[in-house]
């Protein structure tokens, strides 16, 4: 509950706002988790090998390079936003820019991992995938939080947050870096790349 008065218009506006981010996070959610599903039902009928899996692998690392660059790249910012160092629209500003290529890199990372002959009844190749999918949903929950730091003064720091966007901030981070070491140091364990 807010102790700014607003008017009922604007409260109403508010909450159709919230709603349809609920919509749009539900179905992001459920058409990344169908993405997730077709790439590992193409990676369990389809054998490649030769000169098509070494492809794979280049467009997989390409992917890799893309996505996962671009997210170190806006953690960093952020970081230096944390430190004070950058205003929070700065940080927007490249998130903004970053967002396709983080996406588009993830898209080829499903695309061309469905080529790699991954070994679908090893325990580790199960918890790479498993971290796949919990980054990508990770990466989905963000949107709610980034649409409220939209919202903020340019200048808002990170005290200005409220506790809750703080934590979700945080731990959306943690989460994200978490999965993505994971699934690296799992692919070149597997031999991936």
């Amino acid at each position: 509950m807010s102790y700014i008065a607003v008017s009922r218009r604007t409260a109403r506006k508010q909450r159709e706002s919230e709603r349809s981010t609920r919509r749009l996070v539900v179905a992001l959610s459920l058409a990344a988790a169908l993405g997730w599903l077709v790439s590992l039902l193409i990676a369990g009928s389809v054998h490649t090998e030769g000169t098509l899996h070494s492809i794979a692998v280049i467009i997989h690392i390409m992917g890799l390079v893309l996505s996962f660059g671009a997210i170190l790249l806006v953690d960093w910012h952020g970081l230096l936003w944390l430190l004070g160092r950058r205003e929070l629209s700065e940080t927007i500003r490249l998130d903004g820019a970053a967002t396709p290529l983080i996406w588009g890199g993830v898209a080829v990372l499903l695309a061309s991992g469905s080529l790699l002959d991954p070994k679908l009844t090893s325990p580790m190749t199960d918890l790479k995938l498993a971290a796949v999918l919990v980054l990508i949903l990770n990466g989905i929950m963000l949107i709610p939080l980034m649409r409220r730091l939209v919202k903020l003064p340019p200048q808002a720091t990170f005290r200005d947050l409220t506790p809750g966007q703080r934590f979700h901030m945080l731990a959306c981070l943690s989460l994200s870096q978490a999965c993505w070491w994971t699934a690296i140091v799992i692919g070149f364990i597997n031999g991936e790349f």
